[in-house]
């Protein structure tokens, strides 16, 4: 396949005959296409994934399609987020090495992406279903998070080179504006594609739509991460964008990659935590799982811990962008005015990472995406209840994020309304 021929999707079919002389993927997997094994994994709501596996290995070849896939032909999307995804992922591979997909291959007019193959890993959000207690996400995406902030930002990187990227990233448009409307507006009223668990949560939802405090909290939010382009964002990272072994863990599908907040990363991956928190009691027909509850929660303690300290640390040794310059402190003898304002910006992170984390919770039981932590308890009656926690959750730490000052007040908050009773 070359970049001069039309774009054309794959299918399980005609994927070998297409790629057949690619050099790349067969480098990777055997040159004998013939022989190769192909089937189509992609679960996810935009594009096609594929699993090729050769005489000498395994490869994944993924394609960005003309529309939404979730959706159909009928919501077109631009083949273009495949460019973007590229270029996310070459830039967290340098900024936080090892914490993503190996590159082989890409064709931007074939929008396709071909990448290492993470076997045996799955994604997290599965592991959490099934109640699996990973030792090293905190840690890995807790680091992750921080080191791909801080170096996309104008803590770090060169002025002129930062410009460049946000102007390159700027052209997302249609991505963001699935962001833009489907996390902080369409929740907060009766959008066409919304969904909920109905009856069950009809009045509820009809509460939180009312719910002037909210709405203006979550336009705030949005206003945040429409004007403030602070660093490159992965920008739909949440637990099914996570691959992982009990030894390993890596972040895919960066498409959403944008200029934007800090927090906003952050808050809406402790928000998948905390949803898999509430969602624990629908995945319970093996037994009791409040290990798993208290495990959750000591994993967002710790990942918002490494993330501090990293963050920390980058603060202390990498800072070299044109922000909070060591001309103005540290080289003039003033170090803890430099940790005044490092104190000043983790607040700052902190403050609206709880507004994000709120929001992402609504958008996921209220809105177009679900996710499989409550759409997979079968029992509708026991997926509201569960769904009812988390909205009541969602909706606490988003209008009162200025009167919660730790995370531990944030897990307490979660566990006692965890032993709530049900709607």
């Amino acid at each position: 396949m070359t970049g001069k021929l039309p774009f054309e999707a794959l299918s399980v079919e005609t994927l070998s005959t297409r790629l057949g002389t690619n050099e790349a993927l067969c480098a990777k997997i055997g040159k004998d296409a013939s022989a190769w094994k192909v089937r189509e994994v992609g679960d996810g709501n935009l594009n096609l994934v594929f699993i090729v596996e050769g005489a000498s290995g395994g490869a994944i070849v993924k394609q960005a399609l003309p529309y939404v896939r979730l959706v159909g032909d009928s919501w077109p999307l631009p083949l273009k987020r495949s460019f973007f995804e590229y270029h996310a992922l070459t830039r967290q591979e340098a900024r936080a090495p090892g914490s993503v997909p190996a590159i082989y291959y890409f064709d931007e007019v074939q929008a396709l992406i071909i990448m290492e193959y993470l076997s045996p890993h799955i994604i997290l959000r599965r592991a959490l279903i099934e109640g699996r207690q990973l030792p090293n996400i905190a840690r890995d995406i807790g680091l992750f998070m921080a080191r791909t902030l801080f170096r996309g930002s104008d803590l770090s990187m060169v002025t002129k080179e930062r410009k460049a990227d946000l102007a390159l990233f700027a052209d997302n448009v249609e991505l963001c504006d699935i962001t833009e409307n489907l996390v902080f507006s369409d929740p907060y009223f009766d959008a066409k594609m919304n969904r909920h668990t109905s009856p069950q949560l009809d009045g509820l939802v009809a509460e939180l739509r009312a719910d002037r405090d909210l709405k203006v909290e979550a336009q705030r939010l949005k206003h945040l991460f429409a004007a403030n382009a602070e660093t490159l964002l992965h920008g739909d990272l949440h637990s099914g964008s996570i691959m992982v072994t009990d030894q390993e863990t890596r972040m895919i599908d960066p498409e959403f990659a944008y200029y934007g907040p800090m927090a906003f990363d952050v808050g809406m991956l402790l928000a998948n935590f905390w949803m898999s928190f509430f969602s624990q009691r629908g995945h319970e027909q093996k037994g009791k799982r409040d290990a798993m509850r208290a495990y959750l929660l000591d994993v967002v303690v710790e990942t918002w811990a490494v993330f501090r300290a990293e963050f920390s640390h980058l603060w202390r040794t990498e800072r070299t962008g044109m922000l909070y310059q060591k001309s103005l402190f540290e080289d003039q003898g003033d170090r803890l005015g430099a940790e005044q304002a490092l104190d000043n910006v983790l607040h700052q992170i902190w403050d609206d990472l709880l507004g994000f984390a709120g929001i992402e919770v609504h958008r996921r039981i209220l809105g177009l995406a679900h996710n499989a932590d409550f759409e997979t308890i079968a029992d509708e009656d026991l997926r509201a209840s569960c769904e009812a926690k988390a909205l009541k959750f969602g909706r606490h730490i988003a209008v009162n994020r200025r009167q919660i000052h730790s995370i531990d007040e944030v897990n307490n908050l979660a566990a006692l309304i965890e032993q709530e009773n049900s709607i």
